[in-house]
């Protein structure tokens, strides 16, 4: 009897190794991928509303004005901005008085690539941002 001839077989085994670790390997890496995105949005987008509320003239200005920095940081980076909450915590009153402190957080829930509805505890991940902004003692104080 001769022996089965095995030649081409190792590319095939290759070929079904190869498909059965790289495409879970490439989804484990592009759902890394859109999370570390969200979050670096996350983070960017709350330093810029802490920049622009604590530089505003008045609270209801403050809040309008970091409100439109965060969401076009949050676009720039692909984010959108309707599934972002904002909120903003002043540790004084008025909240730009000179030497406050003024706490600006967002949060989100990140939905990863290509799961089903049914996993619904699977399907996002909660992430949030939280930037803390002194207001200028030397500037003058305003409502």
């Amino acid at each position: 009897m001769n022996a089965p001839d095995d030649r081409g077989s190792a590319l095939v085994e290759f070929s079904y190794l190869s498909l059965l670790l790289l495409v879970p390997m490439i989804y484990a890496m592009s759902a890394a991928f859109v999370v570390q995105k969200s979050a670096f949005a996350l983070t960017a987008a709350s330093r810029e509303a802490g920049r622009v509320f604590v530089q505003a003239n008045s609270g209801a200005q403050a809040v309008s004005n970091a409100r439109l920095a965060s969401g076009v940081v949050l676009r720039d980076q692909g984010v959108n901005p309707a599934r972002v909450r904002t909120r903003f915590t002043c540790a004084a009153k008025p909240c730009l008085s000179p030497g406050a402190r003024v706490d600006v957080t967002l949060s989100t829930s990140v939905p990863i690539p290509f799961v089903p509805a049914f996993m619904k505890g699977l399907s996002s991940i909660p992430m949030s941002a939280k930037q803390s902004v002194v207001v200028d003692v030397y500037r003058q104080e305003r409502p």
